[in-house]
């Protein structure tokens, strides 16, 4: 019941609410006939008694027309008591029969009409029942239909209401995929619209925070770019080889990092999508290894050569980050790259992970023991295999730190 939605459970509720009253309806036409059926035995019961008891004291016309009145009967007219009386005989269905030593009674259907043919030695009558329609059935007819069709009413009326979710779902799924410029539609200040109403301001709120982001971020590196730049320059010029060093390496530390913020802001984005295309694996790694500007002999390459889809600037980066992270943070300066069935591993000697790898996926995430990096590269790469459907996995292996690039449908090796 939990994982229904909301459209679901009310079709289910009102489809059991009308089955139930549907049957509660038959049930209660099946009740009344068998009602009627025991109403109409009682009365020709009544009457055939009362007939031939009164009947049997020879009453005057006038006693026997007052009779007629109190038991809602009519005497059939003389000149078509014949007729009637063999149409019945030969047409009718007989209802009821009864009658003692004094005579008898039979009640015939006819159409819509009950007739009575009482034989007495005397008399012999052919009244029809004149007793009061009663419109019960009919009423139950009406009030049943009534209610199914307030029923049907509330159901259309209801989904009617729902139906503005649809539109608000697929508007909230648009700007979760990345579409920014979405707005979310309200027409009514209902609960729905004041829910749509909050979405709407929310990604108004989103898009303004973004919007100082990116024009923070830039700006940041922008200002950065020009001093560390000036800096270089100045520190060629120093004598002081060991202060030399020191400095260039936090100069080019300050180059990664703002790199790192650029690609991250970069792939992050929501917007951005990979520019997927047929491109071979050695292609793949023969950028990677560009990017990663090391000595060869600083990694071992075990891949098979495949065709697969995919961005191969954003999976050569990617896989370079893996690299210079398996070369970073080794014991011997060395990392292999080989192929695992649909994917890649990445190996490095050194020691296991002292957190899971949902840790380390987080931006500025790194061991307490580590002095180099910025946390980012993992997160990148994360972000990254994200954007091109892949997963990124990890195990640790006979004192080996094993990195996974697990091909997703979107970055499947074939």
């Amino acid at each position: 019941m939990r994982n229904l939605s909301v459209t679901t459970f009310i079709h289910i509720l009102f489809s059991v609410a009308i089955s139930i009253l549907i049957a509660t309806f038959l049930l209660f036409l099946s009740w009344d006939k068998d009602r009627r059926k025991i109403d109409e035995y009682k009365r020709y019961q009544l009457l055939s008694l009362t007939f031939l008891s009164k009947l049997q004291l020879n009453p005057e016309q006038e006693a026997l027309d007052t009779l007629y009145y109190e038991l809602h009967v009519r005497k059939v007219p003389p000149n078509v008591r014949i007729k009637t009386k063999e149409e019945i005989e030969s047409r009718g269905e007989t209802l009821f029969t009864g009658g003692s030593a004094n005579g008898q009674v039979r009640v015939f259907t006819l159409g819509d009409k009950h007739y009575i043919y009482v034989q007495r030695m005397g008399y012999n009558l052919l009244l029809e029942d004149d007793r009061p329609k009663k419109f019960y059935f009919e009423i139950a007819i009406v009030i049943g239909i009534f209610l199914i069709g307030l029923l049907l009413l509330l159901y259309v009326a209801v989904l009617k209401k729902l139906y503005p979710l649809k539109t608000l779902h697929k508007q909230i799924q648009k700007f979760a995929q990345g579409d920014m410029q979405t707005r979310i539609t309200y027409l009514y200040d209902d609960e729905i619209g004041k829910i749509a109403k909050s979405f709407d301001d929310t990604i108004l709120h989103i898009n303004k925070l973004s919007a100082s982001k990116n024009l923070f971020m830039r700006n940041l590196m922008h200002e950065l770019k020009t001093p560390i730049t000036k800096g270089r320059i100045v520190v060629e010029m120093l004598e002081d080889e060991s202060t030399k060093k020191i400095l260039v390496r936090a100069f080019e530390r300050m180059n990664e990092l703002i790199s790192e913020l650029a690609e991250l802001e970069r792939v992050t984005t929501q917007s951005f999508e990979p520019n997927f295309e047929y491109l071979m694996l050695d292609e793949v790694i023969h950028e990677s290894q560009d990017l990663l500007m090391v000595s060869k002999e600083c990694v071992t390459i075990e891949v098979e050569n495949r065709a697969l889809t995919s961005d191969i600037k954003l999976l050569s980066l990617a896989i370079k980050n893996l690299l210079d992270n398996g070369i970073k943070y080794s014991k011997d300066k060395h990392v292999t790259l080989r192929s695992a069935g649909d994917g890649l591993e990445i190996i490095s000697l050194g020691e296991e992970l002292q957190h899971p790898l949902a840790y380390y996926i987080e931006p500025f995430s790194q061991e307490e023991k580590r002095s180099s990096g910025f946390g980012l590269g993992l997160y990148i790469v994360h972000s990254i295999l994200e954007k091109l459907g892949c997963r990124l996995g990890y195990r640790y292996e006979d004192g080996n730190n094993v990195f996974i690039i697990e091909a997703g449908e979107a970055c499947r090796i074939a």
